[in-house]
């Protein structure tokens, strides 16, 4: 356990020291304040307005929720239920000073930073607000080593793919401009025999490179609920506070279906949406 809270510690003083600290960027993003426009769509799960049927419900508005609410949106009605609060409700959570700020806050259960153990043991955190652990991580990104899409056995149009990260790029990532001391530290690694000096690239690749990051010029964290202003806002609604507590199931002869979900809002009562169609 020492061991593995160690390997924790030393892991985000790297990532602080090579990431977080470089004061100026160029941006893929334009730099801007954190874009709250999203808002006009967002309820609180206490309203009763959001229940109905949907094309599509998204249970978690992290990470991987947001941008495929905002996809989905351009064609169909899309419900999002995230259990977090807003962002705009933790100022911390927007700014790079504010990383390991939160990270050291006690979890009350409301808290957007929830700790938990994962399957092997080892502690953890996660995200528990809208837009994930996106809003508390070290704002590092990266794309994705290619020989995760050779080993799914799917065929990948990776046109589509490369797309889709620029989708996410022109938004919330920039690249950061090293101080001398960290070029320093780069150097060093190229020296240890970390090869080749890739410079900047979001790719994944061997050797040194400094990658992408989701924090601005100014310091200003930029996450994936920002994704959600790409979405239509007639076809979409987010609810916070709202903890998803089943899936409801539907049988007949071809088999079983998810037809809708039961939440609960900040005050325990309970809500149900619905699935259009055959779910």
């Amino acid at each position: 356990m020492v061991i593995s809270t160690m390997s924790a510690i030393l892991l985000v003083l790297h990532l602080f020291v090579l990431h977080l600290q470089y004061s100026e960027v160029q941006s893929l993003a334009n730099t801007s304040s954190h874009d709250f426009s999203y808002l006009s769509f967002v309820y609180d799960a206490t309203d009763p307005e959001l229940e109905g049927s949907y094309d599509y419900i998204i249970v978690g508005g992290g990470t991987a929720g947001c941008p495929l609410a905002a996809t989905l949106s351009a064609n169909y009605s899309v419900l999002v239920l995230e259990r977090g609060s807003l962002p705009t409700e933790y100022p911390n959570l927007l700014t790079s000073d504010g990383f390991v700020y939160n990270l050291q806050q006690e979890d009350d259960g409301k808290t957007p930073v929830e700790r938990f153990v994962s399957e092997d043991g080892i502690d953890n955190v996660r995200g528990r607000v809208l837009g994930g652990t996106s809003m508390i991580n070290a704002g590092v990104y990266v794309r994705a080593n290619t020989s995760f899409f050779n080993q799914t056995g799917i065929e990948w149009d990776m046109d589509l793919v490369n797309q889709t990260y620029e989708w996410v790029e022109d938004t919330i990532v920039f690249e950061p401009d090293s101080q001398t001391w960290q070029t320093v530290i780069g150097t060093a690694y190229l020296e240890a025999g970390i090869l080749p000096n890739n410079g900047f690239s979001v790719d994944h690749l061997a050797g040194t490179r400094l990658t992408g990051s989701t924090f601005d010029n100014n310091g200003t964290r930029h996450a994936s609920d920002e994704l959600l202003n790409k979405g239509d806002p007639n076809n979409l609604r987010v609810a916070v506070q709202a903890a998803v507590e089943k899936i409801i199931f539907s049988s007949n002869t071809s088999g079983v279906t998810a037809i809708g979900v039961i939440y609960t809002d900040s005050n325990g009562t309970t809500h149900q949406a619905f699935v259009r169609g055959e779910g």
